[in-house]
């Protein structure tokens, strides 16, 4: 199913507001919708929140190649807004992009910068017809560069989905020398959801709570709801 990142938001928010929690995130509610867009695989979208926390990465990456033709498929998660306020923040010339998904972003990035574009899945097909943009197949949680490697880091769409958030940001901070941006959605804690995502962030707050108890201080940040997602970026040095 092919539907834009805004439509999605909109249907997000009448089930995550309009419907009782009770009702919302009830198996029996939720069964037949998840039952005519995931078919086959509806058990695993079922039973993914128990499962996941002690996954290996192997199994993790297993599972998200099993699924894949089962997501909501479009070109970006972003929604428009979002889109423009990364385009405006970028400092430097080398971009990393953490999460590159179909690189909706990286590509748009690589008519004006030196882009780097990561994920765990990237598609032969993406990384054929995108010749300028250098693909590699890693974790955000432990990404295989150097210190301060790229003026600019971004990781949209990505943190929700990660096994382990302490160690993703502090490698998406390892990597950054100048500018890291992150954004997410903010979205309320269901264990029924559309996209298989393991962290809620329903607040500004709950996202700049999880990023202090990781310990480190950035020096100074900017953290705003763009549109129903959290846009954050922080300088580094």
């Amino acid at each position: 199913m092919n539907l834009p990142r805004d439509i999605t938001l909109k249907i997000s928010k009448v089930l995550d507001n309009w419907i009782p929690p009770t009702i919302r995130d009830s198996k029996y509610f939720i069964y037949l919708p998840f039952k005519l867009m995931f078919r086959e695989k509806v058990d695993i979208f079922l039973t993914f929140k128990e499962k996941a926390p002690y996954m290996t990465e192997e199994e993790y990456v297993k599972l998200y190649k099993e699924i894949d033709p089962y997501l909501i498929q479009r070109e970006t998660s972003l929604n428009s807004e979002s889109i423009r306020s990364i385009l405006r923040s970028i400092k430097g010339k080398t971009v990393l992009e953490v999460g590159c998904g179909k690189a909706y972003l990286a590509k748009k990035l690589s008519k004006k910068y030196l882009v780097t574009a990561v994920d765990i899945l990237v598609d032969a097909s993406i990384k054929k017809e995108n010749g300028n943009i250098h693909f590699i197949n890693a974790n955000v949680e432990h990404l295989p560069f150097k210190n301060m490697s790229f003026e600019t880091t971004i990781c949209t769409h990505t943190l929700e989905h990660v096994q382990k958030f302490d160690k993703a940001v502090s490698e998406l901070r390892r990597v950054t020398k100048k500018r890291l941006i992150l954004v997410v959605p903010m979205q309320k804690p269901y264990k029924y959801t559309f996209d298989l995502h393991l962290r809620f962030f329903p607040f500004l707050h709950s996202f700049l709570l999880a990023l202090r108890d990781i310990g480190e201080k950035p020096k100074n940040f900017v953290c705003k709801n763009i549109d129903g997602d959290i846009f954050y970026y922080e300088n580094r040095f």
